[in-house]
């Protein structure tokens, strides 16, 4: 029997351009995480209230994927990617008016914004990827597309890394490795403030004009027209096939897990460094080995899936990284923190891999809304980090680190990709 190719030719300049958006959200995932620990400092914050950064990313995901969802239907997939590209560069261009004034409260509300443009162009940008081609290599396509991901985040973690975090002068250390910017008169304060959150501003300001000039090549490039009749959708007809679907319906709810386990072991990696003296630069050298990791195993993962089940593949990659998670919770001091970084080399084929199994078996009709609830199941990137943050802020658990503890929460979340992957798989030998 002849394969069909990943990509047929016809589609390739379109699966390049959309392929270049996931390097694009990965970009502004990356460079964000560690914002949460440079606003923890430079605000005086709680680990609680700086996780807020994380509410308000993802959060608006939850608000505006279903929304998205109705508008691509409506008209279509590069529509719904050019209002992604403006909502995008609007909400990053937000950072200049919140730097001036100086607010907590605003660079969330930037985010936020930013962040419906992110779930316009998650919501278009998966199912497009897995309509260029034959139904049955679909989701080795979207782990092809989605292996591009990384290098937007190794990029973002890049810029944090050797441009952002360096020039903080809040987090400026004594001999003995501890922040000195707490001891400061409020003078000082001010003067350090009002320059570390230029510092922060400008990467977003950068990053929204390199959104206009892809708006500019999308608007201006012939797509095929795959999604949007020009019809509403009938939502509820929807909502009861998908509801009815046990391996959609379970797939979403595990999409629901993964990203919050995803966002939990990137973010608090730094307050885990933290902990053991290490400084944010340098910390988040660590979640860039990790991010490297990550990117290997796309790669590799995609390059798998043609000799072993993607189910069985995604519940052996669910044990490794709950074996890990283990190693980050039990083991204290640097190997711990090793054991950290290594979880994101068996989360890296997760979201595609979830994403294409839940959706393998829905309704062409149902595909835009079903694609939406699985991009809203982004919020759990919202959901699960300040409960995180609430465990640090406690310092200890029962004599043992509160950060070690912390990572208790991923712990489950794995568990439970892990018989997803288990329980998908029996279905589709059953089916057989």
């Amino acid at each position: 029997m002849e394969k069909k190719p990943l990509v047929e030719k016809k589609y390739l300049l379109t699966f390049i351009l959309i392929t270049s958006l996931f390097a694009l959200w990965g970009f502004a995932n990356d460079i964000t995480n560690p914002m949460v620990a440079a606003f923890q400092t430079v605000m005086e914050l709680s680990a609680t209230k700086a996780s807020m950064i994380q509410f308000a990313f993802y959060g608006g995901y939850a608000t505006m994927a279903i929304p998205a969802a109705l508008f691509i239907r409506r008209f279509s997939y590069k529509v719904g990617i050019l209002n992604g590209l403006a909502l995008y560069a609007f909400g990053a261009f937000l950072f200049i008016p919140a730097a001036q004034f100086q607010q907590f409260s605003f660079f969330c509300v930037s985010l936020y914004i930013l962040t419906f443009g992110l779930a316009f162009l998650e919501t278009t940008a998966n199912p497009f990827i897995l309509s260029l081609g034959d139904k049955s290599n679909s989701t080795r396509r979207l782990n092809l597309a989605q292996a591009f991901n990384p290098v937007g985040s190794l990029s973002g973690m890049a810029v944090a890394s050797f441009i952002v975090l360096p020039q903080l002068w809040s987090d400026k250390r004594d001999a003995a490795g501890q922040i000195i910017f707490g001891t400061l008169s409020e003078a000082e304060k001010a003067s350090i403030r009002l320059h570390d959150l230029a510092v922060i501003r400008d990467p977003y300001v950068i990053l929204g004009l390199v959104v206009l000039i892809m708006f500019i090549i999308i608007a201006v490039t012939k797509m095929p027209n795959v999604a949007g009749d020009g019809t509403k959708l009938d939502a509820s007809h929807s909502l009861r096939r998908l509801w009815h679907n046990n391996i959609y319906r379970y797939g979403v709810l595990a999409q629901v897990f993964y990203v919050a386990a995803q966002i939990m072991c990137w973010t608090f990696i730094i307050q885990y460094a933290d902990r053991l003296g290490i400084n944010k630069a340098t910390a988040q050298m660590f979640n860039i080995v990790a991010m490297s990791l990550n990117l290997c195993g796309r790669f590799v993962g995609t390059f798998i899936m043609r000799y072993i089940n993607t189910r069985r593949l995604l519940m052996i990659f669910g044990i490794c990284a709950s074996a890990f998670t283990m190693g980050a919770i039990c083991i204290d001091g640097r190997a711990g923190l090793y054991s950290l970084v290594c979880i994101s080399l068996f989360m890296s084929i997760m979201f595609p891999t979830i994403y294409g199994i839940a959706l393998e078996d829905v309704e062409v009709e149902d595909t835009t809304l079903g694609a939406a609830f699985l991009v809203m199941a982004i919020v759990g990137g919202a959901l699960m980090p300040p409960l995180q943050g609430m465990i640090i802020d406690l310092g200890t658990v029962a004599g043992w680190p509160a950060v070690n503890v912390s990572f208790c929460l991923p712990l489950l979340c794995f568990c439970f990709i892990a018989l997803y992957g288990y329980r998908t798989f029996k279905v589709s030998h059953q089916t057989k």
